[in-house]
């Protein structure tokens, strides 16, 4: 069963501690620029929008990549292969959702993988905004009731 990050948009402070997270695992520096989840703020209209790879089922960005750097790692969640990527950002401008990013130091496309099951992103929220959800168990259409939820874009919102 394929695995995904669903996050309740609406309790999301801003925090950034996300970002941090993901970019101390990955990169081994604390640099939000470089983490695979992004957080979008525009502080004068109070908007949040965390953004982070959606692991389609059908993948714009692999379709795109000439190279064929966009590939399943051992829990089935769609990874960037960085010894053949070459940084053309053809999965950038295929991916609708802004799921995928080139990173300012390796020049190779970055995202998010589920940290291979174990996302640091979700240890690092204190809010409990960010959940690791498996796709296809009825997990998320039990959490319909009152709530809106989508699961191709993988962002809940609260009923108000």
């Amino acid at each position: 069963m394929k695995k995904l990050l669903v996050i309740d948009a609406k309790s999301c402070t801003g925090c950034r501690n996300c970002e941090l997270a993901c970019s101390a695992r990955k990169t081994s520096t604390f640099n939000p620029i470089r983490a695979r989840i992004q957080i979008l703020k525009d502080e004068h209209k109070g908007l949040i929008i965390p953004m982070v790879c959606l692991q389609c089922q059908e993948p714009l960005c692999a379709d795109a990549c000439p190279t064929n750097a966009i590939i399943p790692n051992s829990i089935g969640s769609l990874t960037v292969n960085n010894d053949v990527c070459i940084g053309c950002g053809n999965c950038v401008s295929a991916c609708i959702y802004g799921g995928i990013v080139i990173d300012p130091v390796s020049r190779k496309a970055i995202k998010c993988d589920l940290c291979d099951g174990d996302p640091a992103c979700i240890k690092a929220c204190e809010y409990g905004v960010i959940r690791l959800e498996t796709e296809g168990e009825g997990n998320l259409e039990r959490q319909i009731g009152m709530k809106q939820v989508s699961t191709k874009v993988g962002i809940q919102e609260g009923s108000e």
